[in-house]
């Protein structure tokens, strides 16, 4: 007897395989679906680790790996900077800019006035880093002082 091998006419019949569906929620580690949930999440700013409660995030529920949205890392973020500076006691974004602002000088300006790069600046003023004590004091008495920013164009110019 003679085995018969499926074939269609022109050649072998390959068996198509349905691609493998994959909820969009799937766990990237096990493939389990992932839920949502709201955890205290970690975030490090200036060489401190500020909690952050309530960022939302999934999880799976069979081997507990964790997945964070963009923008809920956006969140996580801008609240720990929030914490931080409370804690410590730090001029905002806004502070910042309006100290600049105040004194009509523009970022490269006053960048170099308190020996900075000028992105360092501007990532302040736009919130995506935080100034440490030392430079937020510096900012404070440029504000607040009579004098002190002819004195840095003195000798910092």
């Amino acid at each position: 007897m003679e085995k018969k091998s499926k074939s269609t006419e022109g050649g072998t019949s390959k068996r198509k395989r349905s691609p493998h569906k994959v909820h969009e929620n799937a766990c990237h580690a096990c493939g389990t679906v992932m839920h949502a949930s709201t955890a205290a999440k970690p975030v490090h700013i200036n060489g401190e680790t500020v909690l952050v409660r309530g960022i939302p995030h999934f999880r799976c529920p069979n081997c507990d790996e964790t997945l964070t949205l963009a923008q809920d890392l956006q969140v996580l973020w801008d609240r720990g900077a929030s914490l931080y500076r409370d804690r410590h006691g730090l001029l905002d974004a806004d502070d910042i800019r309006a100290i600049r602002t105040r004194h009509r000088l523009t970022q490269a300006q006053l960048a170099k006035l308190l020996g900075l790069g000028t992105n360092t600046l501007s990532r302040w003023e736009a919130g995506r880093n935080v100034q440490t004590t030392a430079m937020d004091v510096l900012l404070r008495l440029v504000r607040d002082v009579p004098g002190n920013l002819a004195y840095l164009r003195r000798h910092r110019a």
